[in-house]
């Protein structure tokens, strides 16, 4: 069976009580159920991590390496401001889709800037938590596409 990664940044564990009118109030739990049942449709097998900490994201991204088949991930505040993150997801072959629950080009200036972007393989923003269905449905007609 094919693996997916699903990483999510900072703050991202306190989804359901942080800014619900801007989040919703789903809960990142509610977000791992829901990639999983997706992958699971498509015969993909799911780790989900979340971190607070820049390094442990990147050390997921690198050891994604000739371990998963392509990753779903929100970096959360660190899209913005990464350069460490943009490196580790450029230094491997794996395909990545960049999340966002909000639609960040609707919010404050500095949130409609990736860092990440232009290093992934795509983006899906804006579309609440479905967008995470949406990433997993993106990132496997990729990696099938690719004969990964």
């Amino acid at each position: 069976m094919k693996r997916l990664l699903l990483l999510n940044g900072p703050n991202l564990n306190l989804l359901g009580q942080r800014e619900p009118e801007t989040y919703g109030s789903q809960t990142l739990e509610d977000i791992v159920q829901l990639v999983t049942d997706t992958a699971d449709e498509l015969n993909y097998e799911l780790t989900a991590f979340q971190s607070n900490h820049e390094g442990e994201l990147i050390d997921q991204i690198q050891n994604a390496e000739g371990n998963v088949s392509g990753i779903i991930f929100n970096p959360a505040a660190y899209t913005h401001t990464s350069v460490a993150i943009r490196d580790a997801v450029s230094a491997i072959s794996v395909p990545v889709i960049e999340v966002h629950i909000s639609n960040v080009h609707n919010r404050e200036e500095f949130r409609r800037h990736s860092m990440i972007a232009p290093v992934s393989a795509g983006q899906v923003i804006g579309f609440g938590i479905d967008g995470y269905r949406l990433a997993v449905l993106g990132i496997i007609k990729k990696i099938e596409s690719e004969g990964r």
